[in-house]
């Protein structure tokens, strides 16, 4: 079946002449119609509120604002490219519980066993998505507002520290083994 799709020698997709970035995946969180009154009447913009991942550990979001909807995603996307954050994923999950209020938004992240999924509500849900979070529960305790949501999404992400093994630990994980080893060889 043949493709539809132009590609450019460098295997990029091409739509109206500009080569489109496939590197993020984005999802708009939120669009708004906000006005601002002036001596003339009501002026009209869209205030789009963007998350983007790469679903490999690294995610970010933005808000802007534009003359049209295609216009406010794309500065919202540009803008997200410029504080990408990366997350740290042990085995599918975070590595710790992560209780955050920022604003009037309040929530609760913490691991889930392997086959868990993500079980999360709202905007929380495609922030963990897009980060690439496989296993993980979160609560959102404080207001609908996706955007402050999202925002503590991001922060509390922020807040992951990687728990770094010891090298005393190392060894002994290490001993565990070949002692598993031997076991087996003797059997």
């Amino acid at each position: 079946m043949a493709d539809n799709k132009k590609t450019s020698k460098f295997g990029n997709d091409k739509r109206g002449g500009r080569v489109v970035d496939r590197e993020f995946d984005q999802v708009i969180v939120d669009i708004a119609r906000v006005t601002r009154v002036m001596a003339g009447g009501k002026r009209m913009r869209f205030r789009a509120c963007v998350a983007i991942g790469d679903r490999k550990g690294r995610v970010a979001q933005a808000v802007a604002k534009g003359a049209d909807v295609t216009l406010a995603v794309n500065k919202a996307v540009a803008k997200a490219k410029k504080v990408m954050i990366t997350v740290p994923i042990v085995n599918g999950t975070i590595p710790h519980r992560v209780d955050i209020k920022l604003g009037a938004a309040k929530l609760l992240i913490k691991p889930a066993p392997k086959g868990t999924g993500i079980i999360a509500g709202g905007a929380v849900r495609t922030v963990l998505d897009l980060a690439g979070i496989a296993d993980v529960v979160a609560k959102i305790l404080g207001t609908n507002n996706k955007i402050n949501n999202v925002k503590a999404t991001i922060e509390a992400l922020k807040r992951l520290k990687r728990v770094e093994k010891t090298p005393a630990q190392v060894k002994e994980e290490q001993k565990k083994v070949v002692e598993t080893v031997e076991k087996t060889k003797s059997v």
